[in-house]
C-alpha cells in the first residue's frame, strides 16, 4: 500500500482540493510520489495521503486545506450520489489519527455484525469518530458543513484498478505502481 508520501509535524501532509480530486483521491493513494493522474484535465499528484491496515481492511486518508465547495461536496453527499463513497470530516477536530483508527475499528466491528447504524459505512466512520448517540449531530458535528475548508476524506478498501483496470495477469508481472505509472505515461501517446 501507499507510504507517507509527504508530511509535516501533523498526522498527514496537506493539499489542496478540487472536487475532481477529492472524489478520486483513493486511485492516487497507491501511486508513488513522482506519479499522478490528470483528471478531468486537471493534474492530481498523491502528496498527503496514508493508508491504514485495520483488520484485513484498509482505510485510505488525504487532508486538504483551503477547499473552496465543500457545499457542492455535501450536497452530492447527502444526496448518495458521491461516487466512490467517502467519508469527509472536519480536520479541524481531529487532533490525531488514533481516535480515527478508533472509529474505523468500531465501523468494521459494526458491518461485520450487519448492524451499522447508518446507512453507509462512511458515514458511520462519522458517526463513530462523533461520540454522540445522535445520527444527525453526529454527522452535522464532525461532518463537514457549507463551509469547511479544512478536510479529511477517508475511504476504505480503495483500490485504484477500479479506475485503471488493472487485470491480475498484468500485476503478476508488474507492480501496481509501475502499472499506474506505465498508463499515465502513455496516456498522451494513445
Amino acid at each position: 500500500m501507499a507510504e507517507l508520501v509527504k508530511s509535516d509535524s501533523s498526522m498527514l501532509g496537506r493539499k489542496n482540493l478540487n472536487k475532481t480530486s477529492l472524489l478520486s483521491f483513493a486511485i492516487a493513494a497507491s501511486c508513488t510520489a513522482a506519479a499522478g493522474v490528470t483528471l478531468a484535465g486537471r493534474r492530481f499528484k498523491a502528496e498527503a495521503m496514508k493508508v491504514f491496515n485495520i483488520n484485513g481492511a484498509t482505510l485510505s486518508l488525504a487532508l486538504y486545506t483551503d477547499v473552496n465547495n465543500s457545499k457542492e461536496l455535501l450536497e452530492s453527499m447527502q444526496a448518495g450520489t458521491l461516487e466512490p463513497e467517502v467519508a469527509f470530516l472536519n480536520a479541524l477536530l481531529i487532533p490525531d489519527v488514533f481516535p480515527l483508527l478508533a472509529a474505523a475499528h468500531k465501523t468494521l466491528v459494526a458491518k461485520s455484525r450487519d448492524s451499522l447504524t447508518t446507512r453507509t459505512l462512511h458515514s458511520e466512520l462519522v458517526y463513530n469518530y462523533s461520540g454522540s448517540k445522535h445520527i444527525s449531530e453526529s454527522l452535522k458535528r464532525c461532518g463537514i458543513s457549507d463551509n469547511t475548508t479544512y478536510i479529511l476524506a477517508a475511504r476504505f478498501d480503495a483500490t485504484p484498478d477500479e479506475h485503471y483496470k488493472i487485470s491480475a495477469p498484468e500485476l503478476g508481472v508488474s507492480s501496481l505502481a509501475d502499472a499506474i505509472t506505465c498508463r499515465i505515461a502513455s496516456r498522451d501517446a494513445l
